[in-house]
C-alpha cells in the first residue's frame, strides 16, 4: 500500500476505529474497484478469512456495499468515511462532530475512486 494510503489507513484507525485490516481493506477498495476477498488477502498479505471478516464489518459500518458471494464495493469515499465515523461515535456513545481529518480522508481517496470506476467498461470490475 502507498505511503498517501497507509496514512489515510492510519487517520480511519484513529478517527473511525477501524482496525488496521479493516482500515487498509477500505482504503484497498475504494481505490481499487469492487474486487473480492480472495483478491484483498492477496493484495494485502493477509488471510482470506481476515478479509473477509473485516469487508463484512465495513458493510456494517457503512463504509462497502456486499455484492454477495463474497465480492464488495466502497461506498463514495466522503459518505463512506463520515459513516464510519458517526458509527464509531455512536457505538462509543458520544455525539458525532464534524471531523477535518474524516473530511480529508474523502477529499484524498475522492479522484482515485473515480478513476477505478471510469466510464470504459471498468466500473466496478477492480481492473486495472
Amino acid at each position: 500500500m502507498a505511503g498517501t494510503h497507509e496514512g489515510i489507513a492510519a487517520v480511519l484507525s484513529r478517527e473511525a476505529g477501524l482496525d488496521a485490516a479493516q482500515a487498509r481493506t477500505y482504503v484497498l477498495i475504494a481505490t481499487g474497484g469492487a474486487m473480492d476477498a480472495a483478491r484483498v488477502a492477496g493484495e494485502l498479505g493477509i488471510g482470506k478469512d481476515e478479509a473477509l471478516a473485516a469487508a463484512r464489518a465495513l458493510v456494517a459500518l457503512g463504509g462497502l456495499i456486499d455484492y454477495g458471494n463474497g465480492r464488495f464495493e466502497s461506498m463514495h469515499p466522503r459518505f463512506a468515511a463520515v459513516n464510519m465515523y458517526r458509527k464509531s461515535c455512536e457505538a462509543a456513545g458520544r455525539e458525532p462532530s464534524r471531523n477535518d481529518a474524516i473530511d480529508g480522508v474523502g477529499a484524498s481517496l475522492e479522484d482515485e475512486y473515480d478513476r477505478a470506476r471510469d466510464m470504459r467498461g471498468t466500473r466496478g470490475s477492480g481492473a486495472r
